[in-house]
């Protein structure tokens, strides 16, 4: 067969019906059961759950279907479930591994498969590698089952749970809820119609909700929580005078924000947010690790911390394991993923939503003034991305450039290049990361600087590189 199945920056996605068939996912369920029936807590099983994106249920049964035949215990969700949710359920339930169903992100037209490591967090590179490896055996063979999936739940083979009680009871031990009620704080929530709907109201009051049904196509829009499509939300927590506006992506794991005034709060200022509260505030101590497409200013709250930071490639999985392996108080990405001590190895947009929740209650102050607060003690900065969907041939001009080297950017000499992830140019009081993405065909640009003018003509300058 002529299709590639690879997995990417965060698990494998295709195009529902041309690459991301039932064949396929068969297949790759198969390779995952070759790993993981050797895994020392296999006879825990393993979590499977699902977005709300179109046949993600079906697909979800067919994933469970051949683990089951193969002898696997499965754990099965027994309706639409977040990325948070399955890395929870895993850690908690000793399993081996989990499998989520869902291209996160991505536009309705995709799907995905996710796996979890035992440790409640994306699956370490290793162990995608050796599901990759096992794949290219049975990727030219179809997938017998001796058992339906309606015979393997009668026999208990898959077993249905209810993830989002044994979630919501979880986050409600990790956030001060009393604390949130009592201070009154209006919330408006954007469930994008992804996995957070009807979850967020389970946990605490929630003034205004939108896109919180369930809707496969997503409203026509890009289930990203990122200012351009998120204007509803935007307009709604300024018109219903709400204290802070709350959006979750597909898969429910990243987070977008909008202060009371309905300016948007992005991840980089989020992290710093919360990085100021986790240390000045909550005395905890530990490391911090970023992606290296976050923001600077993080690099300036580490040192005057004294808390070592690690800056790896885009992809959440990498600083997933420095979470499994050191003591990280906080890491985060710049797609609004963040991980926190104390809760998972793993972005949780809802957790990360309510906490910002906490400190707004706790400090006893706006959204917009804890913001203000941390810009004014390290200075102010302002980000922005640019995503070229482009030809194959266009995205491979624009790299060989970039690897023949830019000696300046729109009037700026470049200082000095990044090349752990794509290709990062440092000017005087900036940078512009310029890399292929993980999970889409298109190329990102990213840039930073002390205006919002040499923002976008550093982006201007990058693509007509």
């Amino acid at each position: 067969m002529g299709v590639q199945i690879k997995f990417g920056t965060d698990g494998w996605r295709g195009v529902i019906a041309a690459d991301f068939t039932f064949d396929n996912i068969a297949r790759v369920a198969l390779a995952t059961a070759t790993v993981y029936k050797r895994h020392k807590k296999i006879k825990n099983g393993i979590v499977v759950g699902y977005d709300a994106r179109f046949l993600s249920r079906e697909f979800a049964e067919k994933v469970s279907e051949v683990l089951a035949n193969k002898g696997i215990k499965v754990i099965l969700s027994d309706t639409i479930s977040s990325t948070p949710m399955v890395s929870l359920l895993t850690k908690k339930l000793n399993a081996a591994a989990g499998i989520i169903i869902t291209a996160s992100h991505n536009p309705a037209k995709y799907n995905g498969y996710k796996i979890k490591g035992d440790f409640g967090g994306p699956a370490h590179p290793e162990s995608i590698g050796k599901v990759e490896k096992a794949l290219k055996k049975v990727l030219r063979s179809n997938v017998a089952v001796k058992k339906t999936f309606a015979e393997l739940v009668k026999n208990r083979n898959i077993i249905e749970k209810n993830f989002t009680t044994e979630y919501v009871q979880d986050i409600k031990t990790k956030i001060d809820i009393d604390a949130i009620v009592a201070a009154g704080i209006k919330i408006a929530y954007d469930a994008m119609h992804g996995s957070g709907q009807r979850v967020l109201e389970q946990i605490v009051p929630v003034h205004t909700t939108l896109r919180n049904t369930f809707n496969p196509s997503f409203g026509g829009a890009h289930p990203e929580p990122l200012p351009q499509h998120l204007k509803m939300l935007q307009e709604a927590v300024v018109t219903n005078a709400c204290d802070i506006g709350i959006a979750t992506d597909g898969d429910a794991d990243r987070v977008g924000a909008f202060d009371e005034q309905g300016n948007f709060v992005n991840s980089h200022r989020i992290f710093a947010v919360l990085l100021k509260y986790l240390v000045e505030e909550k005395q905890l101590k530990g490391e911090v690790a970023k992606s290296i497409s976050v923001s600077q200013l993080i690099t300036k709250m580490c040192t005057k911390y004294g808390l070592t930071l690690y800056e790896t490639p885009v992809g959440f999985k990498y600083l997933c394991r420095l979470m499994t392996e050191r003591d990280i108080l906080i890491a985060g990405e710049e797609s609004g993923g963040l991980g926190i001590k104390g809760h998972l190895p793993e972005r949780d947009g809802i957790y990360i939503g309510l906490l910002l929740c906490e400190i707004m209650a706790k400090r006893k102050k706006k959204l917009s003034e804890l913001v203000n607060e941390v810009m004014n003690d390290f200075g102010w900065v302002y980000y922005d991305r640019y995503d070229a969907h482009l030809t194959e041939k266009e995205k491979q001009r624009i790299l060989a450039s970039y690897k023949k080297g830019v000696r300046s950017l729109a009037g700026f000499t470049v200082q000095r290049v990044d090349k752990t992830d794509g290709f990062k140019l440092f000017i005087e009081n900036g940078w512009v990361l310029v890399r292929a993405s993980g999970t889409e065909p298109l190329i990102r640009f990213y840039a930073e600087a002390e205006t919002p003018e040499k923002v976008s003509m550093l982006l201007k300058a990058a693509r007509s590189v």
